[in-house]
């Protein structure tokens, strides 16, 4: 089974997220996309995240009526700040079974090269990278690569920080929210 790996806070998920991933799972070569829920990255401060396990059930209320996307904890386990190489070379130990593949956005190819271990990501995983507005178009040696997949999906302009501002502001995000995500934040008051 070929598995796309989401990674993210996902801190809220949202309409974008899920446009991407089920995109990729409609018209590419991957069998499912695992929204790997990050509990801390070490590009972000921990003090903005949500708990770990209300993003997680964020995660799992926005992709239960999906058959092919699906919410994973596994980073929840291993030591922090999580590395991708290592989460990578976790899920193999754990699914020897399954082909793993990245997803990301053409703006995170840019920095791609400061993560650690990228070239044993390179080497052994390909990259899916989706396409996002930015000022002038992103210009990295990797785009080329024969691991670097270019998918023409749909350019979502969304993030969690607007979301998160927004709500704090108090206005309507709800249609940038699956139902269940938006009953959740508003149930529990996040982001206020």
């Amino acid at each position: 089974m070929k598995v796309g790996l989401y990674f993210g806070t996902f801190n809220p998920i949202h309409i974008g997220h899920l446009t991407i991933a089920n995109h990729l799972v409609e018209h590419s070569d991957l069998d499912e996309v695992w929204f790997v829920v990050t509990p801390l990255s070490p590009f972000k401060k921990k003090s903005s995240l949500l708990d770990n396990y209300h993003r997680l059930d964020m995660v799992h209320l926005a992709t239960k009526d999906y058959d092919k996307l699906r919410p994973s904890d596994i980073e929840f386990g291993l030591k922090q700040p999580n590395y991708t190489v290592d989460t990578l070379a976790h899920l193999f130990e754990k699914h020897p079974d399954h082909e793993f593949a990245l997803i990301m956005g053409e703006d995170n190819l840019k920095s791609f090269h400061k993560w650690k271990n990228n070239e044993v990501i390179l080497e052994n995983h390909n990259i899916y990278v989706y396409p996002r507005l930015s000022e002038g178009k992103v210009v990295s040696e990797l785009i080329n690569h024969p691991k670097i997949i270019k998918v023409d999906a749909p350019i979502m302009e969304l993030s969690s920080t607007f979301i998160r501002n927004e709500i704090k502001a108090n206005r309507n995000v709800r249609p940038m929210l699956s139902n269940g995500v938006w009953k959740l934040i508003d149930d529990m008051g996040f982001y206020r």
